[in-house]
Parts: C-alpha cells; structure tokens; sequence
C-alpha cells in the first residue's frame, strides 16, 4: 500500500432529481418567517442600492416570493424606489430610508450574517435522510477506480471496500510515507457524486453558516455559468458541491467540533464535521493534535455508535444533527496507544499500510517517471535497492519515488539539462533526501 505522485480527477456525478431540493413555489415552502427575510432585504439594501431581482438573486428566493416582503417595507417606509427600469417591480432599484438604515444597523448589531436565505433546520435534516437512504452501490472495481492511480494490492482494496460501503469509521494506519492521508481522500471519489449543502441553516432563529469555500467545492454546471440561462427548478439557498472531503491535522483542537459563534458577527459557523456530512473526514496525523486523542475519542463515541451529533447554541439549546460523516483515523503510531478497546470496538475497520512490495515499488516508480515524461529504467531501481535500501538497511516508502524523483527533475532543471534518471542524480538526490547517518553507525561499531 503507498502514495504516488497525485490523484487524477473522477467526473463528479449529478444528483437524481429527488436529491435536488426543489426551488419554493409557496413562503410556506420558504420554512422562514417574512420577519427574518425582510432583515436580509434591508442589510443587503444597506450595502448598496439594487434592483427587484438584484435582491432575489442576492437571497436565493424567486422574486414572486420576496415582492411581498419588498413591498411591506415600502409601506413600512424603511425602502423607497430610487428609479424604475424594465417592466413591473423587479426592475425597480430599491435604497433605505433613513429609517431603514436604522432598522438595518439593528438587525446587524443582532445578527451580522449577510448572505443567501438560510434553510431551516428541518429541511437539511429531511434531505440528509434522503441521501443517506440513497447510496451508490460499491464494489471491488468502483473502490480500485476511485483510488486509481494509488497502487494498492486487491487485498486492501477488498479491505476498504467493506469500509466505504459501511461508511463506518476506520483507522489507517503503518509508518510514514506510504499513503495513508491520500487513500483517506481517495474515499471521497468512491463515494462520488455530487451533493447539496445549504449555504447557512436556521435554527430558532439563530444562523449557522454551513457552506464554506475553503473546504467545499462548488460545482457549476454548463447551464448555471450562463449568463442568461433556463429557469432553474431547484433551491438556490443550496450550493452544489463535490461530495465534501476535509482534511484536519495538528490544528484540531474540541473547540472545532462545536459551534464557532462569532461575537463580532453575532452568528456561528458550522463545526468541521458538520461540514463533511455526506463525505468524509481525516483526521491526519492522529495522536499529534494540540488535544489529547482520549479527549477527542470521548467527544465522538456518541456519534460514532448511533450516527448523530448533538450541539448547542449559545443560549443552551441544544439540538440534533446527522452524523453521516466517515471518518479516517490516519496515523502512524499504534492504534492500541491511542485508545482503549471500548474505542476500538467503535471503529471496526483497522486497516495497515504497509511498505510497498518491491514490485509495487517498481510500479510506483515507473508511473512517476510517466508523470513527467522521463523513461523509466528498472535498473534504476534495482540500483537504489542495492545501493541504498538494502546496504543502509533503509525501508522502503511508497512516497519515496515520488520524493527522489522530484528532487532528479529539479536538479536537472537547476543544472538546465533534460530531466533523466541516472546513477549520478539518484545519488544526488539521495545524498539530500535521506538522513546519513554514517557517523552514528560509526560511534555504535566502536562501542
């Protein structure tokens, strides 16, 4: 089991239509009060002027829903038509009042959250059962593709399979270098597809910003990034993306897995495996994190056992969430040293990853060299084995032909010369890349 130079992209797949949460026809649809959406008209009217449509496209609600809402802060004298174009209200540019700049400052001192209509709770609850009730079937070969172009023998492959198709937590585990973090974000394109995620939720109230562009992938489709294009039938307080895998490491600390409420913003962000629900999370370099594992293995025994998380809101309301989130343990010390059985017991899939065979290796090494266009040379390999791994009793890495072949392409690039595997570079490379320690081996054969 190893890593090799990088993952080539799987097509994402688009969700059937009952995956799509369908655009509202009704307010009732909306699941918000008039009172909460007038709130988003008049902060976003507080940035600047903008039109009937500018607002809706702004909101993410149809038009024909906000006209209402649009028109009783006209009555309310908080928004006044500034000038008109195109036919009927949509084409009106709206602006406060100065009565309306106050109510704005107020709902901003409240709640600073400018963005799409948030969806209410029970409605993100409602499409994360459907999904979770709607997986795609996995087997030997969609597990291969996915993890393609790691190479991996069937064993594993036929071990992680179970896995994913469980969506169970599991560990991954073995020395360093030989892939595990990449095989963790490899699940996601296993599980593939692509999947709906609100932009904020409503809950009591409260807003929680749910999408995030730094750990989400938005998907826009051919017709989405047309400047004009059909009538869409789905929900635009929903964005589109990849099915989400995250990556947390060292900086993981408890206060990640509740929610964040800002006190200058007065709303709160989505903890990270809230985040990846419907996906998956790593957890990279497990045992390093600025909190200790026990500490971190208690917050989720709940989760893990019955696949739901509990949060609260800063006022003490506390309220339930799926917990459809598969988590990879990725480490490179002893799963026992890390937890007790009990916890164990809660992550049924343990999974090592070994040091590669030497053919793998071999293969490792022949599909990097592809990767930059340098012809592949067994001999090359057979002369690290002699040379380095079997005379300095050096494991081999599954990252190792990735690692020294990068180091020869950039020396052939500093040296301006064609990129090539040689004797004299891999000896160069090797001469930089692993630690000698020809000294220390000196000092033990004089004791």
């Amino acid at each position: 089991m190893s890593g090799v130079t990088e993952l080539m992209p799987v097509a994402t797949t688009a969700p059937d239509d009952a995956s799509v949460p369908q655009r509202p026809t009704c307010f009732g649809d909306v699941g918000l009060a008039t009172d909460n959406v007038a709130e988003l008209v008049l902060k976003w009217l507080y940035t600047g002027e903008a039109s009937g449509t500018d607002l809706a496209e702004r909101i993410r609600l149809p038009y024909a829903l906000l006209e209402g809402i649009i028109e009783h802060v006209r009555i309310e004298r908080l928004v006044e038509v500034r000038s008109a174009g195109g036919t009927g209200t949509a084409g009106y540019r709206y602006g406060l009042t100065d009565g309306g700049r106050d109510r704005a400052r107020q709902h901003f001192d409240a709640c600073g959250y400018v963005g799409p209509a948030p969806v209410p709770l029970d409605q993100y609850l409602s499409y994360m059962g459907h999904i979770s009730g709607s997986r795609v079937r996995i087997d030997h070969e969609s597990v291969a593709a996915g993890l393609f172009p790691l190479v991996l023998s069937p064993q594993v492959i036929d071990q992680l399979g179970p896995a994913i198709t469980a969506r169970r937590a599991l560990f991954l585990y073995g020395p360093p270098g030989n892939g595990k973090s990449v095989i963790g974000a490899g699940i996601g394109r296993v599980l593939g597809g692509d999947i709906y995620i609100p932009h904020a939720l409503d809950i009591d109230g409260q807003v929680v910003q749910l999408f995030d562009p730094v750990t989400h992938t938005e998907v826009v489709t051919e017709e989405e990034s047309l400047l004009i294009r059909p009538s869409d039938s789905s929900d635009q307080r929903w964005a589109r993306i990849a099915r989400p895998v995250i990556t947390v490491g060292g900086e993981l600390t408890l206060d990640m897995l509740d929610l964040a409420f800002n006190q200058t913003s007065s709303f709160y962000e989505a903890p990270v495996q809230l985040k990846a629900n419907g996906g998956v999370l790593i957890i990279d370099d497990f045992g390093r994190q600025r909190v200790p594992p026990q500490d971190l293995l208690n917050r989720w025994i709940v989760p893990l056992e019955a696949q739901i998380d509990y949060l609260t809101l800063h006022s003490g309301r506390k309220f339930e969430i799926p917990f459809d989130v598969l988590i990879v343990f990725s480490t490179n010390l002893d799963p026992q040293s890390l937890a007790d059985e009990a916890f164990l017991r809660r992550i049924p899939y343990k999974i090592r990853a070994k040091n590669p065979t030497y053919d793998q290796f071999c293969r490792i090494f022949a599909q990097t060299c592809s990767g930059h266009g340098i012809d592949f040379d067994p001999a090359m390999v057979e002369y690290l084995r002699q040379e380095y791994y079997v005379a300095r009793g050096i494991e081999m890495r599954g990252c190792h032909p990735r690692d020294l072949i990068n180091q020869v392409v950039n020396l052939c690039r500093y040296q301006n010369r064609d990129a090539a595997i040689t004797t004299e570079l891999l000896d160069a490379a090797c001469s930089t890349y692993f630690v000698d320690d020809t000294e220390r081996t000196a000092r033990e054969s004089a004791s």
